[in-house]
Parts: C-alpha cells; sequence; structure tokens
C-alpha cells in the first residue's frame, strides 16, 4: 500500500522565547526552516530584543544555525514563518530494505551508533521486534508500533535528552526520547535513521516536536511513535543523528532557561495570503 500526498496546506509558525541573561552569554539558535523538497518557505520574520548582531552559518547536516552573543538583561528572540508543506506524511509499505553497499555516501553517518542512540546495545530487541516483518518500511512500522505499545508518551516528563537505553528501561518519555528508541532499532537493523525537530499542526499540546525518519526505498520515510497516524501537516526545522545535533538552543557558560516559551501552529486559507505583486 503506497499513499502519497497531493495535497498541500499553508501553515503559520510563531515561536518565541525569552531569557534573562546575568553576564554576556553565547547562543546558538536553529528556528529558520529551509525550502526543501517537502517544504516551501514564501515568508518569515525573526526579530531579537535588544538589537544586536546576528551570524547564520550551515551546519554538516544542512541546518540553519543562528550565532550571537546575549547582552546582560533581558534578551527576546521572536520567528514566525509562513509556509507549504503536504498536509499528511508519504506511506509506502512496499518500500524495500536498501542494502548497506547501495546507500549514498552521505547517508552511511545514519547507520552509526551516536550519543543518544546507542545501535549497537539493541540488536537483538530489534531482530525480536521485526519477527517476520518484510525488510524495509514494514520492519520500521512493526518498530514503532511496538514503541507504540511499550513506551509511554508524556509530554513534557523529560526537559533533557536521555538515550535510547535508559528510555527503554523507564518505559516512558517525550516526543524526543520515543524518536531516539526507533532510530537506534532502526540503525540496528542496518536501516539509516535520522532525528528531525520541527512544528506538527494540530500537536497537543502545542510546543517543538521530534520524529524521526528511516531511509528505505531509497528515500526518507516519516515515522512517528507519539501519534496514532501520519495525518498532519509537518515542517521540518533541524536534520542530525540526535538531540545532540537539532537542539533549538545551545548556549555556552553559565547554564540560562527561557523565563518564557510560546509555540504556535495554524493553517492559513489561501485567499488570506499575502499579495506579491
Amino acid at each position: 500500500m503506497e499513499t502519497v500526498s497531493e495535497k498541500y496546506m499553508w501553515l503559520k509558525t510563531r515561536c518565541e522565547l525569552e531569557f534573562t541573561i546575568e553576564a554576556p552569554t553565547p547562543f546558538v539558535f536553529m528556528l529558520r526552516p529551509r525550502s526543501a523538497v517537502s517544504q516551501w518557505v514564501m515568508q518569515e520574520m525573526y526579530d531579537v530584543q535588544p538589537r544586536i548582531q546576528i551570524t547564520e552559518a550551515m551546519d554538516s547536516f544542512g541546518n540553519l544555525c543562528q550565532r550571537l552573543i546575549a547582552p546582560k538583561g533581558d534578551f527576546r528572540i521572536q520567528t514566525s514563518s509562513l509556509i507549504m508543506t503536504a498536509d499528511h506524511s508519504d506511506v509506502d509499505h512496499r518500500a524495500e530494505f536498501t542494502p548497506v553497499p547501495e546507500l549514498p555516501d552521505e547517508i552511511l553517518t545514519y547507520l552509526l551508533p551516536s550519543r543518544y542512540c546507542e545501535a549497537d546495545r539493541h540488536n537483538a530487541l530489534a531482530m525480536e521486534i521485526v519477527n517476520n516483518a518484510a525488510p524495509g518500511y514494514p520492519q520500521v512500522e512493526a518498530i514503532v508500533d511496538w514503541i507504540r505499545e511499550y513506551i509511554e508518551y508524556i509530554p513534557g516528563s523529560s526537559t533533557y535528552p536521555v538515550s535510547a537505553v535508559e528510555v527503554v528501561e523507564r518505559r516512558h518519555g517525550v516526543c524526543r526520547d520515543l524518536a531516539h528508541v526507533g532510530i537506534s532499532l532502526c540503525r540496528s537493523l542496518c536501516i539509516p535513521a535520522r532525528l528531525v525537530v520541527g512544528y506538527l499542526h494540530g500537536l497537543e499540546p502545542m510546543d517543538i516536536h521530534a520524529w524521526f525518519e528511516a531511509y528505505v526505498g531509497e528515500r526518507w520515510f516519516t515515522f512517528d511513535a507519539t501519534q496514532g497516524n501520519l495525518e498532519g501537516a509537518r515542517i521540518a526545522i533541524a536534520y542530525g543523528r540526535d538531540a545532540a545535533d537539532v537542539a533549538i538552543c545551545n548556549q555556552y557558560g553559565p547554564a540560562v532557561d527561557p523565563s518564557y516559551m510560546f509555540v504556535d501552529v495554524t493553517e492559513e486559507k489561501s485567499e488570506s495570503l499575502p499579495r506579491m505583486d
């Protein structure tokens, strides 16, 4: 069975962060989605208060990274974007396993164990989970079904990343944790997998969301154990091996947590879009 989305929708995203800074503090943010095959950024706004210098670079995964030094005092960052994206993620139960010798060079890194995805410790569990599932998409789907049944999704239950091994042991976690487990189990089967951070329209409670993608049938497919299906438009902000690569905010020096955070994703009807003439 194959389901390819041919319907698209316009989403307006907003993200606001506020900090109280005790001393000048270096930050690296990942808050700018970029246009790709699955999404097109029509309009965006990125504002910081007070106004300071920002430089931007692209990391090794193609993510846009904004570097700045927040001054002492109240500091606020606000972003918004208007993006066209598919109204649901593609599904293809016939997508086959891609043998490692046939993988593109840039995909190989997503087979290796990483800080939060200890694939080398999940071989036996992965084989038990997939059992007689056909190699490829059905194996990943079996992994997602197992995570939904075995690990409880509790939004807000963790404020820092933990490893896939820890999540399996404690049997609950946030979206990022469940994605780490899926990634680790896929890599144990030589299926490349990566973490995605972004927005999901209709998510409850609304927040920055995390899911994972697996490389089968010679392309990336979306998987999300926190949701009952793959309905809902998604906007990717960042890709990486695990949470260490895709934090929307990295701060250096004495710890500074946001004093306020707001995330909103709403649908924009085509008739309300800004005119470009």
